[in-house]
């Protein structure tokens, strides 16, 4: 039996990196991405097909999927789309550039790659396309308001295009994690530094704390989980007869999607309001 063949962005670390490693060990043949050079060398250093892929740039979207289709003879079963990042901020603090940043990438870069995959799906008659989503696909939290519209963003053409490919046997699931391992907390304080001037701002006593979560070794939040947990969900999506629309992941993403159902907007921004 031929393996099938999935393709993966932001492999570098964590979620991404993970699940191309779990899918290996299950005989997938897993081609990754990644934004730097460097990393890129990393991963087929050991033993993976790896391509560059700066989400942010459409002439690197474009040069990836001519690689990829060059690879593959243009079967793709799978695209799980992982690569996004997190600008940390008060919303009034976020300039329109910054902004725009974050969704070059955890949105329309996400979005482009995605409509080259498509037409692959479409002929070959099946596949799974699969996005990592969050908790903040679903629920706004304080100081995230950049990450939290890409992801509500995404979350809405998502639940569109999946109607809309109704009858053509290309299947799309959301993975919706709470706290996990990785590198994401690091990556946002750097960018937090670069983009935000805490001294100018009248968030600056509270972005004390935040600083020192974003800083923290180790799981910053209670019920954090490793990225196995995700690469679990993503195995089910992309094996399961019948996949999910949604997975949950970590017990906070199905405490909120349950409390987001039944309590009164009001309610559940008041409860908000205390998550750090």
């Amino acid at each position: 039996m031929q393996s099938k063949t999935i393709f993966i962005t932001g492999c570098s670390t964590g979620i991404g990196y993970t699940t191309a490693i779990e899918l290996k060990k299950r005989n997938y043949r897993v081609i990754c991405s990644a934004r730097k050079p460097a990393d890129v060398t990393n991963l087929q250093d050991q033993g993976f097909e790896a391509l560059q892929l700066d989400l942010a740039n459409s002439n690197s979207i474009q040069i990836a999927v001519k690689q990829l289709i060059t690879l593959t003879d243009g079967k793709v079963d799978g695209l799980f789309n992982n690569a996004a990042f997190g600008q940390p901020g008060a919303v009034e603090d976020l300039s329109r550039e910054v902004l725009k940043n974050q969704f070059e990438t955890n949105f329309f870069g996400t979005h482009e790659l995605t409509n080259l995959i498509i037409p692959l799906m479409r002929k070959q008659g099946h596949g799974r396309i699969i996005y990592n989503s969050s908790i903040l696909g679903f629920v706004a939290m304080k100081y995230r308001g950049a990450y939290n519209a890409s992801k509500f963003a995404l979350e809405g053409l998502v639940d569109t295009l999946r109607i809309e490919l109704h009858g053509t046997n290309i299947q799309l699931c959301l993975i919706e994690p709470g706290p996990i391992t990785s590198q994401f907390r690091k990556n946002a304080f750097a960018l937090y530094k670069q983009n935000i001037k805490p001294e100018l701002s009248e968030h600056q006593q509270t972005y004390k704390a935040m600083e020192q979560r974003l800083q923290r070794e180790g799981p910053a939040a209670p019920f954090t989980l490793p990225a196995e947990a995700v690469a679990k969900k993503v195995i089910h999506a992309l094996e399961a007869k019948k996949p999910k629309i949604r997975y949950y992941v970590t017990f906070p993403t199905y405490l909120f999607g349950f409390l987001k159902r039944v309590l009164p907007m009001t309610w559940l921004d008041s409860l908000l309001r205390t998550v750090q």
